[in-house]
């Protein structure tokens, strides 16, 4: 039951105590009346008591008349008395029975009063007691409609939270095994590649094998030529001495001078092989070190363009961005240096620009002026200076998170300005920055795998990463961008093999060291590999075939290859059609119409082989 509830039967207890009491009240008054009526008529017997005295006296007065007059008089004062008593006794009756009938009157007013305001209460708090009930159960049964509601939202909450929790388990189950098939793939790929290594080296022991058993025959077979040398020898000294007559000093020199000839020719012939096996040898390793460096560092592909695209929140912006008479087109064209297209297409503009770093300011005006809705000319100049801070800003921390990435925190603050600048500077399509930290990890790993003290490899990777930093500022110093960045590079303290590295990258200066013979390897495999630049699929394939093409069709050629990305045409020719001097020519004639006919980024190295077999039939 409800506090209200309780509230009204405490109420109407109350009430029943106190008419109770009322009642109790009435009764004693009732019964107090009563006796105050009774009592003067046991008063009356009491009174009358001196009555028989009195007849008793009189009897014995009439014996003698003396004491009866005497007994007279006081009898007649008796009864006088009596009677003044008997007077007032009834008038106190009369008195007490008008209070009783009064005090019974008021009683029954008094009960009836109270019993109809107990019965009025009784019935009022019934009624509010039956309000209160109803009103409860109203209550309790919205309450539990509402807590069935709210239980029913909880449980589709809850089951809708259920369910995407299933999904995205799902997907992480999808996402997880696809990467455990991939891992799965790239371990067969490794299994297969270390098979093949495994094959390739069992190969090379059996040759070695082989070579080891050939040479020893080769040692006897030497060994036994010079014991039979030895011995002709001393025979044909002692027929010259004998025919010549010789003295022992004049032989001993001769014998000498045939030894050293002797000597000279097997000198020769090793030195010949060994610098054969070593040349083969370090060409093999050579593209090693470059395929296990190309394929360790993970490269993105080329996406830059001239053109950039904002995209507006209403067709209505266009109106405002064009301006009255196109005003405000061209305040911005003359501030930015940007040219801004408005065509028909749904919610966007375009931006143009070859400089990306104006392009990308252009932008970012444009969409500050736009998220503000206030364009007009002073305007416009406003927001481009504030938009010039922070492209700046973009620069600055994307050349130190360069920085990061290669592991270089020692480098001049101006330095770390001009790579900023390389943020928006592209290479055919490629962006210089993101290439000067993919060849800093390649020049790295290379010369991790030539076991390079850890200095050099410093001073190497140092080197890549600093190669292109002239191009930040060709548009403002004379000559290429190798030796503007090598004099940048020397004016700032960087040490010589890095200057002379950033110098000798394109071949305008021989290179000297390891450190620039691996940066300039670096620029190349990051520069030269397939979508490296803009260059598409479709239009390297073609530009494949067209210097196969090309050497293919100058007379004499057997065959020719384009190998390393294109970077290198090898051509095979008939060496009875070609002669050494022919070879010579047709690489210069390859060559020139390659530049002549094709564009591409980088050197085209043209090699071409003569190779002469003498072929006879034993029968």
């Amino acid at each position: 039951m409800t506090g209200p509830v309780w509230a009204l039967i405490a109420i109407v207890t109350a009430l029943t105590a106190v008419t109770a009491v009322g009642v109790v009240w009435g009764a004693r008054t009732i019964r107090r009346l009563a006796e105050r009526l009774n009592g003067p008529a046991t008063g009356t017997g009491t009174a009358g008591q001196p009555d028989r005295p009195i007849t008793a006296e009189q009897e014995h007065q009439e014996r003698t008349l003396a004491a009866l007059r005497a007994a007279a008089d006081e009898a007649t004062a008796a009864v006088e008395q009596t009677r003044t008593a008997a007077t007032a006794a009834r008038t106190d009756a009369a008195a007490a029975q008008a209070e009783a009938a009064a005090a019974r009157a008021e009683a029954s007013r008094v009960l009836d009063t109270a019993r109809s305001e107990a019965t009025r209460v009784l019935a009022v708090a019934r009624a509010d007691a039956d309000t209160v009930l109803e009103r409860a159960h109203r209550q309790a049964e919205g309450e539990l409609e509402q807590a069935r509601v709210a239980a029913h939202r909880a449980g589709e909450r809850e089951a809708a939270t259920l369910t995407a929790a299933a999904r995205e388990h799902a997907a992480e189950l999808d996402r997880r095994e696809h990467e455990l098939d991939r891992r799965e793939k790239w371990d067969d790929e490794r299994e297969r590649r270390h098979a093949a290594e495994v094959e390739r080296l069992a190969e090379r022991e059996r040759r070695l094998a082989a070579a080891e058993t050939e040479l020893a025959a080769q040692a006897a077979t030497v060994a036994e030529q010079r014991a039979e040398l030895a011995e002709s020898e001393r025979h044909r000294l002692r027929e010259l001495e004998r025919v010549a007559g010789l003295s022992g000093e004049a032989a001993r020199a001769e014998l000498v001078a045939a030894i050293e000839d002797q000597a000279k020719r097997e000198a020769a012939v090793l030195v010949r092989n060994l610098e054969a096996d070593a040349r083969r040898t370090g060409e093999q390793r050579a593209r090693h070190i470059v395929v296990d460096a190309i394929q360790r560092v993970a490269s993105e592909q080329t996406t830059e363009s001239a053109v950039s695209v904002l995209h507006l929140p209403s067709d209505e912006m266009k109106g405002r961005i064009i301006g009255r008479e196109g005003r405000n087109i061209r305040a911005f064209e003359s501030v930015t240096g940007v040219n801004l297209i408005v065509d028909d297409t749904p919610e966007a503009v375009l931006l143009s620009c070859f400089d990306p770093v104006r392009r990308e300011t252009g932008r970012v005006t444009l969409e500050r002026l736009v998220a503000d809705g206030r364009i007009h000319p002073h305007r416009i100049e406003e927001v481009f200076e504030s938009a010039q801070q922070e492209v700046a800003g973009l620069c600055q921390r994307a050349a130190e998170d360069a920085l990061v990435q290669v592991g270089i925190t020692d480098l001049h603050p101006e330095l770390v300005t001009l790579l900023g600048r390389l943020r928006y500077r592209t290479s055919y399509g490629q962006n210089v920055l993101r290439h000067l930290v993919e060849s800093a990890h390649l020049a790295g790993l290379m010369a991790g795998e030539l076991r390079l003290d850890p200095a050099q490899a410093r001073v190497t990777k140092r080197g890549a990463f600093l190669h292109d930093i002239g191009k930040a500022l060709t548009h403002e110093a004379e000559g290429s961008h190798a030796r503007v960045g090598a004099e940048v590079a020397r004016r700032y303290g960087e040490p010589d093999q890095v200057v002379h590295a950033i110098e000798a990258h394109h071949h305008e200066v021989t290179p000297q060291t390891i450190e620039a013979v691996l940066t300039q390897a670096a620029d190349a495999c990051s520069g030269g590999r397939p979508g490296a630049r803009r260059e598409g699929l479709e239009a390297y394939v073609k530009r494949l075939e067209r210097i196969e093409q090309i050497a293919a069709g100058k007379p004499g050629v057997e065959k020719a290859y384009a190998m390393q990305a294109g970077r290198e045409v090898r051509v095979m020719v008939c060496p009875d059609q070609v002669d050494d001097i022919g070879a010579a020519v047709l690489a210069r004639d390859v060559a020139k119409q390659v530049e002549e006919e094709l564009t591409y980024p980088g050197q085209i190295r043209v090699t071409v082989i003569r190779e002469l077999r003498a072929t006879e039939t034993a029968r």
